[in-house]
């Protein structure tokens, strides 16, 4: 390893540890936090089901189940779809016909 890179992996690890022991200016620091889905509301104002929510949008049951609970959060791509879904449920079920 570089002295470089050794350099730079040190001020990171530094920059973390005062940031956790509350001496770094935590201004100067951003911590990106998803907006959270409300998968629930969005599949009761469709009126429809766990299982047919899952079903005409390609979920798995139990990841709906597990968003609903709280046990889980959408990844990135599931969480663009239910956005779209939210938005604009008939053109995602005009897009997803068979």
């Amino acid at each position: 390893m570089s002295k470089r890179a050794f350099d730079k992996i040190k001020t990171g690890l530094d920059d973390a540890r005062a940031y956790l022991d509350g001496t770094a200016d935590k201004r100067r620091y951003r911590v990106y936090v998803p907006e959270t889905m409300d998968v629930k509301k969005i599949r009761a104002r469709l009126g429809l089901s766990q299982e047919a929510f899952a079903a005409t949008y390609g979920f798995a049951l139990s990841a709906v189940r597990d968003w609903e609970q709280g046990r889980r959060r959408p990844e990135r791509s599931a969480r663009i779809l239910l956005k779209i879904v939210q938005k604009e449920p008939d053109a995602v079920t005009r897009a997803l016909a068979r």
